[in-house]
């Protein structure tokens, strides 16, 4: 366990299906925009990915760049950036795989939801593969209590900004993204919802 614990990290469990599937490879360009402490970037340090991050918070993008320079120690410590989504200063169709790990749903609202999705989406390269987790009403839609707009109080006391199918497949089409998956939405004991979201860009 502790191997495993070395080699992947605290890796989300639907990413490392991705990589069990060879949808991510080495080699990749690979920018997690909202990479948090980069739970999910331990194997692909490990194992040759060009990997690039985001996060608002200095500190995260601080841990970020101490675990790389002991993981990838050639890769420059600017990879990782404190910057917003919706205004990375990473180039246009930059990265094979942008990952979009529990971020989204913290939009206050539809405009900025638009916006960091949109941000998030720019940076990746065409027919590059976004793989997303975010909140969602799925499941839960009468467990909920709307606070404004698409903003809701969970069971679980949190506060999200909710999708459901219909927005991520409206989504999807403006985007020019094809679904490489079935939504795929984990219930968390009628407390919260998860839905994993993978697409190709299709342009």
């Amino acid at each position: 366990m502790t191997d495993l614990r070395q080699q992947f990290g605290t890796i989300d469990i639907y990413l490392f299906d991705q990589l069990l599937r060879g949808r991510i490879t080495p080699g990749m360009r690979v920018l997690d925009a909202g990479c948090g402490n980069g739970r999910n970037l331990v194997y692909m340090l490990r194992h040759g990915y060009e990997v690039f991050g985001v996060d608002r918070d200095p500190k995260c993008v601080h841990e970020v760049q101490r675990i790389a320079a002991t993981l990838a120690p050639t890769l420059p410590a600017d990879n990782f950036r404190a910057e917003a989504v919706e205004s990375m200063s990473f180039p246009t169709a930059f990265a094979d795989l942008v990952i979009s790990s529990a971020v989204l749903h913290f939009a206050r609202d539809d405009d900025q939801f638009r916006a960091m999705l949109q941000g998030t989406w720019r940076v990746l390269k065409l027919r590059g593969l976004f793989f997303c987790r975010l909140a969602s009403s799925i499941g839960l839609e009468h467990q909920i209590q709307q606070i404004a707009g698409r903003r809701f109080l969970l069971p679980d006391g949190s506060e999200r900004y909710l999708v459901d199918e219909a927005l991520l497949t409206q989504a999807a089409n403006e985007l020019g993204g094809r679904l490489v998956d079935p939504l795929k939405t984990t219930i968390v004991q009628n407390e919260r919802c998860m839905t994993t979201w993978v697409m190709q860009k299709d342009g």
